[in-house]
């Protein structure tokens, strides 16, 4: 699954800022504790029964404990919305990446028709003790981009962050991805007034351009009352649309593009995805033709907002820049074929196929995907790529996205530049995900069936791809909308040239 739909999908289940629309569902409605506790102990026994990496980040002892302080939240009648908080918090719990909690697809379509009813209006980029404004929806507000916030409504940014993260999933250990969540567009607020509640008003505590500390007074942000957003949309709406095709091209253009500088030899690939139904294996062979072609010695692939997708298709570019032969993991398994709950798990049955066909239980009990854990895969011979190469990866690279980088990252003519991916270096699970849906809430979560174990020897830290030259953003350069981490790579191939370190395929 991409990185960003699992946002969009985090972001719709935490939004609370809406109200009762014409739809008949009421996300006022409560269950009683009997049904909670029988959709809590189906979501328990589910993932003890086949989630492959329970136990990966966790003791059981310590899982154990978690699941009991959710259940004892289950006394009182809840919310659609305060029990998947619960579940949130403890799937978060898990450290892993890919196991979230979604709305039911009743909550999920009123969201729909109330969308944005009730906004909280900042954006944020966070990253260590350090939060400064991205974007501002009140236009009128002093709140510009660049601006640094200390606290709201009382409590220092540091507590915010610190309770914020306890409800986000991620691989092992890794903040880089938590703090690369919060600050991605509409999250931070959706997670913010889900934990802490939305109010009318948002105190803000922050730091001007002369350095004062400042205070001031941030209104809730309501779109149906904003005259200029409704008269820009109603100019937009007379613009011609474009055609079917046109639509697939600017569909593709925006998860996969190449521009190329002919005459300093350099080219960009922006690489949103590694997801079907883009033609990515298309587009990777006519860009390294291309590259070829027109002699490009440096080549910058940017990956920061890539959530990853199909192994093939990042195996397939791999293989294009890779001098050595790799496989894709030392170990790829599920740890149970059949299910108590199984009819509560979307597509179980063709699973259960493919495991069938597919797989081959070990002494050890489990289910080996064997294909990749034996396949050596070979680099391409046509049109490979020799040059110099500089991955961008942030908090956001996860899932294929880091098999890509860790297999190229030891390569002398590849240098990994920005911050720590999201995904986990030594392995995730990432396999075959299903959705559950709970019986009486409806409320769905994600089940990884499989277990990856990238590369066994690597340390089990618990963290992600660490880059080999650190680009981490500035106040000044968010202030100034500038891309630290291109900026960063251009910067190295300027000194590239300078030392005549480029090679440029014979």
């Amino acid at each position: 699954m991409k990185m960003r739909d699992l946002f969009y999908s985090i972001g719709l289940l935490l939004l609370t800022s809406c109200s009762v629309g014409k739809s008949a569902f009421s996300p006022a409605k409560k269950y009683p504790p009997e049904k909670l506790l029988k959709d809590y102990s189906i979501y328990r026994q589910i993932l003890e029964e086949a989630h492959p990496s329970l136990y990966w980040y966790q003791e059981k002892d310590s899982m154990d404990h978690y699941f009991e302080i959710g259940r004892s939240q289950l006394s009182d009648s809840l919310t659609e919305q305060q029990f998947r908080r619960v579940l949130v918090w403890v799937t978060s719990k898990i450290n892993c990446g890919h196991t979230s909690v979604r709305a039911s697809r009743r909550y999920s379509r009123f969201v729909d028709t109330t969308r944005g009813s009730r906004l909280f209006p900042l954006s944020l980029k966070i990253w260590d003790d350090t939060a400064v404004v991205t974007a501002n929806l009140d236009r009128t507000s002093p709140l510009k981009r660049g601006t640094v916030i200390n606290s709201i409504n009382g409590l220092p940014f540091a507590t915010i962050v610190d309770t914020l993260f306890k409800y986000i999933s991620t691989d092992g250990y890794n903040t880089t991805h938590k703090y690369q969540a919060l600050s991605n567009r509409g999250y931070f607020g959706a997670l913010y007034t889900s934990i802490f509640g939305n109010a009318p008003v948002y105190n803000i505590e922050y730091v001007d351009s002369t350095g004062q500390t400042r205070h001031t007074a941030l209104k809730t942000y309501r779109p149906q009352s904003d005259t200029a957003s409704r008269a820009a949309i109603r100019a937009i709406r007379s613009v011609p649309q474009p055609s079917r095709r046109e639509r697939r091209m600017i569909r593709k253009n925006s998860v996969r593009l190449l521009k190329i500088d002919s005459v300093n030899h350099t080219a960009m690939m922006d690489l949103n995805s590694f997801g079907r139904g883009y033609g990515l294996k298309g587009f990777f062979r006519r860009s390294f033709k291309n590259l070829r072609k027109n002699e490009i010695g440096h080549l910058i692939i940017d990956v920061r907002a890539n959530g990853g997708g199909s192994v093939t298709n990042s195996t397939f570019l791999t293989r294009y820049i890779s001098d050595h032969r790799f496989k894709v993991a030392d170990s790829l398994y599920a740890i149970a074929k059949r299910k108590k709950y199984s009819r509560y798990i979307k597509n179980d049955f063709f699973n259960r196929l493919f495991m069938t066909f597919f797989t081959r239980r070990k002494s050890d009990g489990n289910y080996h995907f064997r294909y990749f854990e034996k396949t050596l895969f070979k680099p391409k011979k046509r049109n490979h790529y020799d040059g110099k190469v500089y991955i961008l990866t942030g908090g956001n690279s996860f899932s294929a996205t880091t098999l890509f980088a860790g297999t190229l990252k030891k390569q002398d003519n590849v240098t990994i530049v920005g911050e720590e991916t999201g995904g986990g270096a030594y392995g995730n699970s990432a396999w075959l995900i299903p959705d559950v849906t709970l019986p009486e809430t409806r409320v769905r979560f994600r089940l990884p069936l499989f277990r990856l174990v990238i590369d066994k020897d690597y340390p089990k830290t618990g963290k992600g791809i660490q880059p080999e030259i650190i680009s981490k953003p500035t106040i000044e350069a968010i202030m100034r909308g500038i891309d630290y981490k291109l900026e960063t790579a251009m910067e190295l191939i300027r000194r590239d040239k300078e030392t005549g370190q480029s090679r440029i395929n014979p």
